[in-house]
């Protein structure tokens, strides 16, 4: 019976010194619709659409810049941002923002906020303003 007490101390101890290790390093934030435009409103950031150039033409976010995640000069795009100010991606669905979230923590930024699940969820939100070409 001690040792059964022995190695249940044993691994309470260690359980509870390994639980104080683990943080979350991410500075990359999953945020919903409405969570996006709290910040918009209540924060400077930079607001980046990561879909090609004719999606973006075809409609985007007011004020939102395009930079494609999947261009040739995507690092040396995002390198003229400033890593310090917070930065909103989004895309089309969440796939390609996550992969710019990623690449932008890689890079040094300090705050990245990640619209769920792209402008496919955000229009049923109706919460932010569209320019569309006309």
């Amino acid at each position: 019976m001690k040792k059964v007490i022995n190695l249940f101390l044993v691994l309470a101890l260690y359980s509870v010194s390994t639980s104080c290790l683990e943080t979350n390093s991410s500075n990359v934030k999953l945020i919903t619709a409405d969570e996006m435009q709290s910040i918009l409103e209540q924060e400077d950031v930079q607001l980046i659409d990561v879909r090609t150039e004719e999606e973006f033409e075809a409609f985007h976010i007011v004020d939102a810049q395009n930079i494609d995640i999947d261009s040739p000069t995507f690092d040396d795009d995002i390198s003229n941002l400033d890593k310090e100010k917070p930065v909103i991606v989004y895309c089309k669905g969440g796939v390609r923002s996550a992969k710019c979230a990623k690449k932008m923590e890689d890079a040094g930024f300090k705050k990245i906020y990640d619209l769920e699940g792209g402008l496919s969820r955000w229009k049923h939100s109706d919460k932010l303003e569209l320019e569309v070409k006309s």
